[in-house]
């Protein structure tokens, strides 16, 4: 069996605005005959320029869900993507990207975790068997969460940070000044604007934001993965990350010859051994 069966829909937000989501699993006739019970809940949160359906994301959710999972991806609401169809793969939004926040992605993830509660009698998911993963800036928000709330039963960070504050004092001088500071995206050579109000959020937020802090608070199994040759987040993080939780129930891989997206470049051109592995791993990680 290769095949999923994919429901997209709109989850509405406490802002008024509307976090476009997948949920992926197994066609309920071959659930029937393979699965005992409802399917372990996976979510998983995209990083900093990135959306649910960058480059191997979508490969990845297939794959999590083929194992007998029901796998949750979405868009933050303001990560710069727009809504209809034909925008899902582009940044059509850069005025909602500029006013992105972290306290904004956090709320948002707790309105699709609302979502998911109201509907576990509509989907065949088991709410009290969560996983919650995130790549890179997403890694940071997941580890935040799941360190405020007990229902997340098992964390996966991929290529995470492990910090918000990632500035320069000069840049943050000069981004005050401006209101707002432009950072290129170097795929599609767009400046990506981000008001001050992001820098304003991890200022006034800075203990609520720290991402080391959470870290410390975890206490549920936890896998982190990031390639040794990570040049948009340094390795350094991970270790980081695995220091403040120097825990059994925390693993720490660090994966040779490989970056930030373990080889995988978007649009998708197919996958890799590397980036296969790191599926598996994640997969017996879940299941176990």
């Amino acid at each position: 069996m290769n095949s999923v069966e994919k429901i997209s829909l709109k989850i509405p937000n406490r802002y008024g605005d509307s976090i476009t989501a997948d949920f992926r699993m197994i066609p309920s006739e071959f659930q029937k005959e393979l699965i005992t019970g409802q399917l372990p809940l996976v979510i998983f949160c995209h990083g900093f320029k990135g959306f649910k359906d960058w480059g191997g994301f979508p490969y990845m959710m297939d794959k999590i869900a083929l194992a007998g999972n029901f796998a949750v991806s979405f868009n933050f609401s303001y990560n710069g993507v727009g809504e209809d169809d034909e925008d899902l793969m582009n940044f059509t939004r850069l005025d909602l990207f500029a006013q992105n926040t972290h306290s904004r992605e956090l709320n948002d993830l707790t309105d699709v975790l609302n979502y998911l509660e109201r509907n576990k009698d509509t989907y065949n998911y088991d709410f009290d068997n969560i996983t919650l993963i995130g790549h890179s800036r997403g890694g940071g928000t997941a580890i935040i969460f799941s360190a405020g709330n007990k229902k997340i039963k098992k964390l996966i960070t991929l290529s995470a940070i492990s910090n918000f504050d990632r500035y320069s004092d000069r840049l943050k001088t000069q981004w005050k000044q401006d209101g707002y500071w432009e950072s290129e995206n170097t795929r599609t050579k767009q400046m990506m604007r981000l008001n001050v109000s992001l820098l304003e959020d991890i200022e006034n937020n800075r203990e609520a934001l720290s991402i080391e802090s959470a870290a410390e608070k975890i206490n549920i199994p936890w896998l982190i993965i990031h390639g040794t040759e990570d040049l948009a987040v340094d390795y350094s993080n991970a270790e980081n990350l695995k220091s403040h939780n120097n825990k059994e129930t925390s693993k720490l891989i660090l994966i040779e010859k490989t970056g930030h997206t373990f080889g995988i470049s978007h649009p998708f051109a197919g996958s890799n051994q590397i980036f296969d592995s790191v599926i598996e791993t994640v997969i017996k990680f879940i299941q176990n």
